[in-house]
This record gives structure tokens, sequence and C-alpha cells, in this order.
């Protein structure tokens, strides 16, 4: 019996890393986009995944070939027929995602499962805009998404236990690790951690403490090696409550507790300073070697990849 047939809404880089994914496990895949130029990026950026993989010996030719057999690159959401599930990976904009919602109802089956790979939108939003709110849900990935193998899946209010279960079975079978959220939650799991990060370390650069350089060592050289390993809350097990109470109690304090975008951020969009796409925010991009970047940011992942490849 073949592997069901997935559908990804969206030709962004999002859409594009979903489909490099599902197809490179062997699944069929149909990804819809809008525009003649969005779908031939979508079809660059899936190549260019490929090449990546084969130039690190994690594929070869005859599995990309395969697995672009596998793809279907459309405008024809007719297509989205027979698809059991279905990625929406489109504009965070609730308009958008409402007009594509119901083309993608328009066109499939009451149980195919709509998982939004929204980093914003809660669940409970997103019901709204649905006719089979038992069918929705959120399955967010971290870019590169078909590196990352994370994938929080968070449900809502409606959300049926079939549709989390058939969400988990296939999330698995592509190889990711799947956390299930029990609450609807801002920033879901893991961008609540980050901003909390990013927070602290806007408020130290602000404050004169350390510089972009120092704060980025602090987390390569000790949180990102240790947590690499072990879990966040098996060290505060191993630390022990005690001395983390004491920690704590020194230092809660004294936390950055803003609650609203930073100075240093607003001033930096003033400036048109918004980060690597700009050229310059906390870094000058201009002295940085961005290839050597790119492949920095993807370079953990690669020992983690164990997709069941097309031949």
């Amino acid at each position: 019996m073949g592997k069901e047939k997935i559908g990804v809404y969206g030709t962004g880089r999002i859409g594009a890393c979903e489909a490099t994914l599902t197809t490179g496990n062997g699944f069929p895949t149909v990804v819809v986009g809008h525009s003649k130029a969005g779908m031939e990026r979508c079809r660059q950026t899936i190549e260019e995944n490929w090449e990546v993989l084969i130039g690190q010996g994690l594929a070869t030719s005859q599995n990309k070939q395969a697995a672009l057999k596998l793809l279907t690159i459309t405008d024809d959401c007719r297509l989205l027929d027979g698809c059991s599930f279905i990625f929406e990976a489109v504009l965070e904009k609730l308009e958008v995602k409402a007009d594509v919602f119901a083309k993608i109802e328009a066109n499939c089956a009451a149980d195919t499962v709509i998982a939004s790979c929204t980093s914003s939108f809660p669940v409970r939003v997103l019901e709204q805009v649905v006719k089979q709110k038992d069918r929705i849900l959120i399955a967010h990935p971290f870019q590169p998404a078909h590196m990352l193998p994370l994938v929080e899946v968070v449900r809502g209010e409606h959300t049926s236990d079939e549709a989390v279960a058939h969400t988990r079975s296939l999330l698995e079978s592509l190889r990711r690790k799947v956390v299930v959220m029990k609450k609807d939650l801002p920033g879901f799991l893991v961008n609540r951690f980050a901003q909390a990060l990013f927070r602290e370390s806007i408020y130290l650069i602000e404050q004169g403490v350390v510089t972009a350089e120092e704060i980025d060592m602090a987390i390569k050289y000790a949180m990102g090696m240790r947590y690499a390993s072990i879990g966040l809350l098996e060290y505060f097990d191993d630390v022990g409550f005690q001395l983390e109470q004491e920690i704590a109690t020194n230092v809660y304090p004294d936390l950055c507790a803003a609650t609203q975008p930073q100075q240093l951020v607003k001033d930096g969009i003033a400036a048109g300073k918004t980060g690597l796409a700009a050229g310059q925010g906390l870094y000058d991009w201009s002295k940085k070697d961005l290839e050597d970047y790119k492949m920095r940011k993807q370079a953990p992942y690669f020992k983690e990849l164990d997709w069941d490849m097309p031949v």
C-alpha cells in the first residue's frame, strides 16, 4: 500500500522545506501556490535543499530524482483532492489564511487534517475561519523545516483526538520529534523560551554590559553545548531545587521585565537596520561570510537526518 498523499499550501521557504521533507520520505506531495514566480522559487529551493544533502553525503542524485517525481507544484487547488493531510504555510494574515482554508475545505474530504505552520496565530483564532473545526490544528516547524526535527503541535478546543493522532503519526513517520501542547498559548513553547532570551540579551546590550558577539559566545560555548546533550530540566534537577531557589532569589529581581519591544529594536527599525536581510542589525553582515553562516545554521541537524528516502 502506498503512502498517503500530502498537500502543502504555500510556496515560500517553509512550504518548500515541508515538501522537501515529505517527498524525501517517499510521500506524494502537491504544493499549491498562486504565482508562477513563487512556484518556480519553490522548486529551486527544493532542489537546493537536495543539493546540500547530496553535498554532505546524506543523499544521492537518485534519491533527489525519485523525490522530485513525487512532487507536484501547481496553482490548481483541485489537485488537493485525495490529500489526507495538508500543511498550510501562507502569509501571517488571517484573511489570507481564511481564503486558503476555504479552498482546502472545498477540495478535500471532511476528515482531511489542516495543519497550520503559523508561528503567531492561536488555534482559537484559526477555528473561527474554518467550517470543520475538529480538523484544524497547528504543526509549528522550525527553520529550515526539513532539517530541524522538532514540531510543536497545538490543538484547539474542538480539534478531534483523531486529527491529533493522525498528525503525530505522520510527523513521526517523517522522523520528527513531536511536542503536543495541552494549552493554546502565544508563542507556543520554543518561541516563549526564545523571547525570554532575546529580551534579556537586548536588555544587557542596552545597559552596556556586553556586546552581541559576547552574548552569542556565551550561548554557543555554554548553554548551547550543554543543552544539545541534556535537557534543560534535567539540568535543573541536577543542580537541585535548593541551589536553584537561591540563584532565583538573587537573579529574578534584576532580570529584564519589559512588556513591549525594546528601544534598541525600535531604533533599528527606524534606521532601516533590521537584521541580516538589511545587511545591518546587531551585526554588520557585510563583514560576515553568509555561505559559512548558512552552513553553520544547518550543520547541527545533518547527523539527525534519517529519512526513508525514495530510490
